[in-house]
């Protein structure tokens, strides 16, 4: 299993598993995938988790799925692994994440529940923050060690 930046025709690919999986994708564009990695195998993808920085400490963690098939194996963990790793070469402080499914998985990863307009104002700000994800979604950070 290999973990890697997608390359710009994998979006078609990454926009159906979200799409399968329920979760937003219609803001997706070959831009962002400069910060979303992909876990597959055989050519197939399996798994994908994205980044968007919203400013110099702070990003938002989206889109980590894993397809139906590949769960129960340790991808969705490697990906968050993968995705906070990078977030640290970046220099952020704090990834935040807004999720209505899986609380419990990021809790076991390190995440805290907070109110969700106790996120800073840069996370606010983003489409899938303001526009895209319900209100419903439960908010979450972690603070990343250096």
């Amino acid at each position: 299993m290999t973990v890697e930046i997608p390359p710009i025709t994998a979006l078609k690919s990454i926009k159906q598993l979200l799409r399968d999986a329920g979760l937003p994708y219609e803001d997706l564009t070959p831009l962002h995938l400069d910060h979303f990695f992909v876990a597959g195998e055989n050519g197939a993808i399996l798994g994908t988790v994205g980044l968007e920085i919203c400013d110099t400490h702070h990003a938002l963690l989206r889109s980590l799925v894993v397809s139906p098939g590949a769960r129960e194996r340790g991808l969705g963990t490697q990906l968050v692994n993968t995705v906070e790793q990078y977030a640290r070469r970046k220099g952020i402080s704090y990834v935040f994440l807004l999720t209505t499914t899986a609380s419990a998985f990021f809790a076991k990863h390190g995440y805290a529940l907070i109110p969700r307009e106790d996120a800073p104002d840069a996370v606010q700000q983003t489409a899938e923050f303001k526009n895209i994800c319900p209100s419903s979604a439960r908010c979450m950070f972690k603070r990343l060690d250096s």
